[in-house]
This record gives structure tokens, sequence and C-alpha cells, in this order.
């Protein structure tokens, strides 16, 4: 008869969630995380093998919820309808009152090592995202939703440091209402179809 579990795999997936989402991957220490879950290092190696191994499974469900985000700003109408719901969305996760304010994967990518493997593979994780983006714009340009000279890719982009930007200002303390803010302005830049009256 095996030896029974001595924690809950999923409350401890939560609780260092938590700890990466507020200290950043290397900010949080093998003593956090065996200290939150209480349990000792060999039983936390025996689940997990070892820390950056639980941070890659807390990054794909934090992003399987991105994902989730992103797939209904998708089914939004127009291109720019698109922007806005996933904006505005990231502006919510970002300040959500359930765990420390920004964004889970870039907390943890941006005091990484230029060469570390765990920041490749975040940026990884993050281009996806773009390129989902592009391919929807790419679909409307030259309709009535983009004009024939936008640049999807550009655009893309665009939004992708828009959405990072949001991050790194949430983390740094601001509130939901000035992240609305910034996404106003910034989607005042989005590219217009409406002919130029002479």
């Amino acid at each position: 008869m095996g030896r029974p579990r001595e924690f809950d795999i999923d409350e401890a997936i939560q609780m260092a969630t938590e700890l990466f989402w507020r200290k950043g991957y290397e900010g949080t220490s093998l003593s956090d995380l065996t200290g939150a879950m209480r349990i000792t290092a060999p039983s936390f190696y025996f689940a997990f093998g070892n820390k950056e191994k639980l941070f890659r499974r807390v990054i794909k469900q934090y992003y399987e919820n991105q994902i989730e985000l992103l797939e209904s700003a998708l089914r939004e109408p127009t291109v720019r309808g698109v922007a806005e719901r996933f904006l505005y969305g990231y502006a919510d996760v970002l300040t959500g009152r359930a765990h420390a304010p920004g964004c889970l994967a870039l907390n943890s990518s941006l005091p990484c090592a230029e060469d570390d493997t765990l920041r490749a593979w975040l940026a990884k994780l993050r281009g996806e995202l773009t390129v989902r983006l592009r391919k929807r714009f790419a679909q409307a340009r030259g309709t009535h939703e983009l004009p024939i000279n936008a640049d999807p890719e550009a655009l893309a982009r665009y939004i992708a440091i828009v959405a990072w930007g949001l991050a790194v200002e949430a983390q740094s303390g601001a509130k939901r209402k000035e992240l609305y803010s910034a996404i106003a302005v910034s989607l005042a830049m989005w590219p217009s179809t409406a002919p130029i009256s002479s």
C-alpha cells in the first residue's frame, strides 16, 4: 500500500503561484516554498522535482488562463474590439485582489539573467500571443476594419508592448482606473479606415 501524500498538490501549487507572483522566480527560495506548503525539502523534490519544474508548471497553468482571455478577445467582431477586450481584460488580471499586482510571468522574467533559459521560455510564450493577434489583424486588413496599409505585425506588437507596459505599471502600484486611462490613450492611436475629408 502506497504512502499517503502529505499535502494537497493543488493547494501547494496555489501557494507557489502566490509566492512567485509576489516575489518573482529568483526571489522565491526553496525555503519560502517548503515553508508555505509546510513540507520538507525531500517531500518537495518528490512532488515537484525542483523549483524550476514547479515554476514551469505554475506558468503553464497561468498561461492557460491568459489564452482563455485572448480567445474571448479574438471572438470580438472587430479587430479594435479584440484589442479593447484583451487590454481591458488584462488590466483586470493585473489589478486583481486575489494576488500580488502585476503579471505572474513578467514579474518573474524581468530579473532573470540574459542567457537564462527560463527568460527565453517566457519570451517564447509572450511571442505566441503576438502571433495570434497578428493573424487576426491580418485577416481584417483592407476591410472596413483596417486600412490596406495597416501593418498587422506592428499592430500586434504594439498591443503586446502596451500590455507589458501595463504589467510593469501595475507591479509599480498603478490602480485599475489608471491602467484603463492609459489603454484609452493607446487605443486612440488605432488606425482608422474613415475617409479623409477634403
